[in-house]
Formats: C-alpha cells, sequence, structure tokens
C-alpha cells in the first residue's frame, strides 16, 4: 500500500501553514491522537492502554460512530481526554463538493463539541479550509507529523511500531486509528509505544484548544 509519508515533510506544512501540524512548547511532550472511533471494543481496549499508562490522547471522532455508540463517546470524556471532529461520514474533502463537505462537518459538531476538526485523510482543500474558518472562527485544524501506518494492511505490526518510534521527537502529533483495520498493527504497537515514551519520560498529552 505504501503511499502515504510517515513523517511529514516541512514542505507540506508550510503550504498548510493554517494548520497544526505539532506542538512547539518547552514541555517534553507527544501528542498522540486516535481517528475514526469510536468503536465499541477497540477505543475501550485503547482506553485501558492509556489509563495503564497514565496517558491522555485525543480521540477524532466520526459522528456517524458517535451515533452508534454514544456510551463509548462518553467513556473517552469521562475519562479526561480531549475529542475532535472528523466529520459525520468520514469525508474526503478532495472528493466532496464544498456544500456537501461543510454540511457533514456541522452534522457532526452538534454531538461532538470541540475546538478541533481533523480533516479525514488529511484531505482538505484551500477553500474548505477558509470555509471551516468563517463557519467556525475559533476552529483549528489538526493534522499530524508523525502517521503510524496502522491503517496499512501490508505493513507488519513491527513496521508500524518502528515507525513511530523512529519518527516521534518532542512535540510530536501522532496519528493512531481505533478502527478494524487498524487493530491488528494498534494492538501491538500501542502498549510498546507507550513504554517506550515512558522510557524516554516524555507526558503523553492530549490536545486541548
Amino acid at each position: 500500500m505504501r503511499n502515504y509519508l510517515v513523517k511529514t515533510p516541512r514542505i507540506l506544512k508550510a503550504a498548510y501553514n493554517n494548520c497544526i501540524w505539532h506542538i512547539d512548547e518547552p514541555a517534553n511532550s507527544v501528542y498522540l491522537t486516535f481517528d475514526d472511533g469510536p468503536h465499541p471494543t477497540i477505543t475501550p481496549f485503547v482506553l485501558a492502554e492509556l489509563k495503564k499508562a497514565n496517558a491522555k490522547a485525543t480521540f477524532f471522532c466520526i459522528g456517524n460512530n458517535v451515533d452508534k455508540y454514544p456510551e463509548i463517546y462518553q467513556q473517552i470524556l469521562d475519562e479526561g481526554h480531549s475529542v475532535g471532529n472528523h466529520t459525520q461520514n468520514h469525508k474526503n474533502g478532495w472528493a466532496t463538493n464544498n456544500i456537501e463537505y461543510f454540511k457533514d462537518i456541522k452534522q457532526a459538531s452538534k454531538k461532538i463539541k470541540s475546538k478541533m476538526f481533523r480533516p479525514p485523510y488529511g484531505r482538505i482543500t484551500y477553500p474548505q479550509g477558509f470555509g471551516l474558518k468563517r463557519m467556525f472562527p475559533k476552529t483549528q485544524i489538526i493534522m499530524w507529523d508523525v502517521l503510524s501506518g496502522d491503517f496499512d494492511l501490508e505493513l507488519s505490526p513491527k513496521g508500524c511500531l518502528k515507525n513511530v518510534i523512529r519518527n516521534t521527537r518532542k512535540g510530536s502529533i501522532i496519528v493512531f486509528h481505533d478502527s478494524e483495520k487498524a487493530f491488528e498493527r494498534l494492538e501491538y504497537t500501542l502498549p510498546l509505544f507507550l513504554e517506550y515514551c515512558k522510557r524516554q519520560r516524555w507526558q503523553m498529552k492530549k490536545l486541548n484548544f
């Protein structure tokens, strides 16, 4: 599959400089994020592992999944994590007209109360980015600088772990997925990566805008 970049290049960050790609602050922190949930079994697995590691994270939720599993969504909040809007139906901005795209985001925003938005697949056009800011002026578009690749069915679990260990630095925003497609790699990688972060003495924080 490997048609994606594990480490986001500087030129892409510069081109989309209205988005948040990493966190510049003096604290020795990293930011784990989980896309596409909530899921009835995988999200609770993630929450349990985070609790063991005394870690906080951010969950970019699909509105349709929040509708299906409101109790899991509430568990995320109850355990002190933050959430973000990931559209109602996982819309690809490059393949969706602006009116439909904004309608989908707005639908998700009715249940996902957050100032953070992550475009599915990281695909959002310049007009969509500007339109989103006009519609929700305080919203921050959250991207990443490390993509674990856990969604890649051709990537081994060990390869997924290697991706995140090799590329994570202080201030990194790391993407995982609490989804069935990603679970084989996530189940292996997450506990080991959390232990690695602890050995590095990194604080594992949620994003909070």
